[in-house]
């Protein structure tokens, strides 16, 4: 189940982006730039729960012409057991149904493949590679970040 974050949820949300193991995956923001999100009207925090949360991500750029909607830091506190499938197919759900997206994209670092696969399995496209784009501090040098995208009438095509 999805939910909007409120500034309690800040600690558990830090909880994931601080992790060294998530380092070459996901970066981390303040409390003053996560509490700016979860007040704005442009972006979007939701948590993914079971009665206790268990995951993130936040939506941007919400209210845009072309209704598309970037999904940034996507994160589970453990993966396996489909949990990640499950998580990402509630994503698109909201964003093409709740926030009433025509496109969703977002990237993924190139040192994620077990992300990228759960992109994929979601009917996700990747559409280009930004080689040696974005500089991970933990790794101690730039990784490629792939792009993704996925279209309404290609969520739809796989919903029905």
């Amino acid at each position: 189940m999805l939910r909007l974050a409120t500034a309690g949820d800040i600690p558990f949300i830090r909880s994931l982006t601080t992790r060294s193991d998530y380092a070459p995956f996901i970066g981390d923001s303040d409390d003053g730039i996560l509490q700016a999100w979860i007040a704005s009207q442009t972006e979007q925090v939701v948590i993914w729960t079971d009665g206790e949360a268990t995951g993130f991500a936040v939506y941007r750029g919400l209210g845009k012409p072309g209704a598309i909607v970037e999904l940034f830091r996507i994160a589970l506190d453990q993966a396996g057991g489909g949990r990640g499938d499950a998580f990402f197919a509630a994503l698109l759900d909201h964003a093409f149904t709740d926030l009433a997206a025509n496109r969703v994209w977002f990237d993924a670092s190139g040192e994620n493949p077990r992300a990228m696969k759960v992109y994929e399995r979601a009917g996700c496209t990747r559409e280009g590679v930004q080689r040696g784009q974005w500089w991970r501090p933990a790794l101690g040098r730039a990784v490629d970040l792939h792009l993704f995208g996925i279209l309404r009438q290609e969520w739809l095509a796989r919903s029905a």
